[in-house]
C-alpha cells in the first residue's frame, strides 16, 4: 500500500487481484455508461479557487453527518456484493471505517449478514434498505437491523425496476453468483483472491434467509405505512430530481399539495443526492451537477448529501462547497477493498482525506465548517 498514491493506484490493483466478473459488477455502469462517466466528469469542471496569505495552521476536517460525529463527512456507501471483492469484504470494510471514525452503509445485497456485520464491530453502522414485495421479510430486515443497534436506515427509491448493465450480461453475472466453467477460469486466475475465499463460509446472501424472489418496488408505500420501524435517523437516497426529493424532505406536505391524506408520514432526517453511480438510468445528469438545485430548493428543510462520482478529498470538498452536508464513496473503497481487504481500504479513505486537508488548505480555510461556494471559481 506504500505505492499506492491515488485511488485510481487502487483500481488498478484491485482489477489484477479481482475476478473480472465481480471488478466488472462494482465498475460498471447502465447501457453506455454515460451517466457513471459523467459523475466522474463533472466534478472535474468545478474550478477551484486558490487563497494566499492565510493561517493554515490547525486545521479540522470534523463534522457530523445526520447528528453523528464523524472524522470528516465520507461515508462508505451501501454497495451489493461488497463480500465478492474480498473475503468478508463487508466486515473488513465496516471495521476500517469504525477506526477511521466515518460511517459504514451495510447494503441489503450484501454477502456478509447484519450480524456478521454487528460481530466485527463495537460502534452502530447504518443499514440500506430496498423494499420488496414480501412485508413481512422487509419488516424482519428492519427488526434485525435494530438489534443490531443499527443508527439510520438508508431508504434507496430508485431501483423499482433493476437497470440492464451490460457488462454483468457479458460475463453472466446472477444474484446470486452462479459459477460456470468462465467463471471458474476467471477466478483460477487469481490464486490470491481464491485462497481468501477458501477460509470464509461467506460466499453468499446471508443476508437472505431464503432465496431472493421478490421483485423490487417503490419505497414510499413503507415510509407511509409502517410507522414503528422508524429508526434513530432515516435517510433517503433518490435520484436528483426536485419533485422526487420534496416527497422525501416533506412526504405530508407533498400529498396535501396533491389532495391526499396519508397521514403519518415520516419525514427523513437526510436526502441523498444520488443516480445509483450511473447503474439505473443512463442519460440522467450526474449528482454533482444536480447538487447545487437541491441544495437551494430544500436544503433549508433537511440535510443534503450527495453520492456518485466522488474520487478524491478535492471532489469531496466540492460537494461540500455546493451544499452537501455529507459525501459518499462506494468504488473507491470497494477498489481499496479488492486491491488489499481491510488495509485497502484505510488507504482508499487516508488518500481522500490528506486530499481534502491539503485542498482546503490551498483554499485558504482551517476548518471544513468554513468551505462554502465562495472556495468555486466561478
Amino acid at each position: 500500500m506504500s505505492k499506492i498514491l491515488e485511488i485510481s493506484d487502487l483500481k488498478a490493483l484491485a482489477k489484477r487481484r479481482v475476478p473480472k466478473m465481480f471488478f466488472d459488477y462494482a465498475d460498471s455502469g447502465a447501457w453506455t455508461e454515460g451517466t457513471y462517466r459523467a459523475n466522474e466528469e463533472d466534478f472535474r469542471k468545478v474550478k477551484l479557487r486558490q487563497r494566499v496569505l492565510v493561517d493554515m495552521t490547525n486545521r479540522s476536517l470534523e463534522s457530523t453527518m445526520i447528528g453523528q460525529k464523524v472524522s470528516m463527512p465520507v461515508a462508505l456507501s451501501p454497495t451489493g456484493l461488497t463480500g465478492m471483492q474480498h473475503a468478508d469484504g463487508e466486515m473488513l470494510a465496516a471495521k476500517a471505517a469504525e477506526e477511521f471514525g466515518v460511517p459504514f452503509t451495510l447494503s441489503t445485497m450484501s454477502i456478509c449478514s447484519i450480524e456478521d456485520v454487528a460481530s466485527a464491530t463495537s460502534k452502530p453502522f447504518w443499514f440500506q434498505l430496498y423494499v420488496m414485495r414480501d412485508r413481512e421479510f422487509v419488516k424482519n430486515l428492519i427488526d434485525r437491523a435494530k438489534a443490531a443497534k443499527c443508527s439510520a436506515l438508508v431508504l434507496t427509491l430508485d431501483l423499482q425496476i433493476l437497470g440492464q448493465r451490460h457488462k454483468d450480461l457479458r460475463n453472466g453475472l446472477s444474484a446470486p453468483p452462479k459459477f460456470t466453467p468462465k467463471h471458474i477460469w476467471q477466478m483460477a486466475t487469481r490464486p490470491l483472491w481464491c485462497m481468501q475465499m477458501l477460509q470464509t463460509k461467506r460466499r453468499s446472501f446471508r443476508q437472505h434467509r431464503r432465496p431472493r424472489q421478490e421483485r423490487l418496488r417503490s419505497l414510499l408505500a413503507l415510509v407511509v405505512d409502517r410507522r414503528t420501524v422508524r429508526p434513530a435517523a432515516l435517510l433517503g437516497k433518490c435520484r436528483g430530481d426536485q419533485e422526487d426529493v420534496g416527497r422525501t424532505a416533506d412526504p405530508e406536505g407533498h400529498s396535501r399539495r396533491r389532495g391526499r391524506q396519508d397521514g403519518g408520514a415520516h419525514r427523513a432526517d437526510a436526502i441523498i443526492v444520488s443516480n445509483h453511480g450511473g447503474r439505473q438510468l443512463d442519460g440522467a445528469p450526474s449528482s454533482i451537477s444536480m447538487l447545487p438545485k437541491i441544495v437551494d430548493a430544500v436544503g433549508h428543510q433537511i440535510e443534503v448529501h450527495v453520492d456518485g462520482g466522488i474520487r478524491s478529498g478535492q471532489d469531496v470538498l466540492k460537494a461540500v462547497a455546493l451544499g452537501a452536508q455529507g459525501t459518499y464513496i462506494g468504488r473507491p473503497f470497494l477498489y481499496g477493498l479488492g486491491a488489499g481487504g481491510k488495509a485497502g481500504v484505510t488507504t482508499a479513505l487516508d488518500i481522500i482525506r490528506k486530499e481534502l486537508d491539503i485542498t482546503m488548505a490551498l483554499c485558504g480555510k482551517r476548518d471544513i465548517h468554513d468551505i462554502n461556494r465562495d472556495v468555486i471559481a466561478e
